[in-house]
């Protein structure tokens, strides 16, 4: 269905993490396959965005193998980028000059296609500090894709919108690695958000993979019932014994 695939595979295996005397991964192991848009839920404290910062290279384990299109992480890699819950724009920079910043060529065309893709080419010379937390959203999404990555982590970097700016930045997210095709891992809490975007959702519970779910609904995605029994289908439980239709992929 999504013939425009760009992005890296990225293979973990045996994964083990330890935080001081918590151990918060254990033989983890996980494939994202190339172009896919998987969402990592789970509770707070589950090793979602500890899980995000090892693949981006932010952070180390204790054991196992993080590999990307083959290679294994060893610190940060220009062809994974990641967005985080706030913006963390540069103050002093307009908002072309900050999109520059994470292009590979530091131009200023290419800074405003990015620009244009996000819907913000007529703020391009605005100061941070002017625009609505949506807008420094989309600035910072426009500098994740502005060095074409590969591999694009999302670490909750919705979670403190309103409903309509987030449904709204929801529906640039998925029309953008559509277009674009690289692969999306997303860290979220928010179930409804996890069916909204990805075609998988990982929960991790007790250091651990507790439900691995593929959605298959159609895109772009709408809410209706169907959506509604992926988000009812007790994603952050860890009940095993389940009546599941003959149509749906787990």
């Amino acid at each position: 269905m999504y013939e425009n695939k760009n992005g890296f595979q990225i293979d973990i295996s045996g994964l083990n993490k330890n935080n001081g005397s918590r151990n918060v991964f254990n033989n983890l192991n996980i494939t994202i396959k190339a172009g896919d848009f998987v969402a990592i839920a789970g509770r707070s404290g589950s090793g979602k965005s500890t899980l995000l910062r090892m693949i981006s290279g932010l952070d180390n384990f204790d054991s196992g193998s993080l590999k990307v299109e083959g290679n294994e992480v060893s610190g940060v890699d220009k062809n994974i980028r990641i967005l985080f819950q706030e913006a963390k724009l540069i103050p002093w920079r307009n908002i072309i000059k900050n999109v520059i910043l994470a292009t590979t060529d530091k131009s200023e065309a290419t800074a405003a296609q990015i620009l244009e893709k996000v819907g913000l080419i007529n703020k391009k010379y605005a100061w941070p500090k002017v625009l609505t937390e949506g807008e420094k959203q989309r600035v910072s999404l426009a500098r994740a894709l502005a060095g074409k990555p590969k591999v694009l982590l999302l670490d909750e970097p919705l979670g403190t919108l309103d409903a309509l700016t987030k449904l709204d930045i929801q529906s640039l997210i998925e029309k953008l690695w559509l277009e674009l095709g690289f692969t999306a891992v997303l860290v979220t809490r928010d179930v409804s958000e996890a069916v909204r975007l990805a075609n998988r959702v990982i929960i991790l519970d007790n250091n651990n993979i507790t439900i691995d779910l593929q959605i298959t609904l159609p895109r772009p995605r709408i809410k209706d019932n169907d959506a509604d029994f992926f988000e009812q289908y007790k994603l952050m439980e860890k009940e095993k014994e389940q009546v599941v239709p003959s149509n749906l992929k787990i």
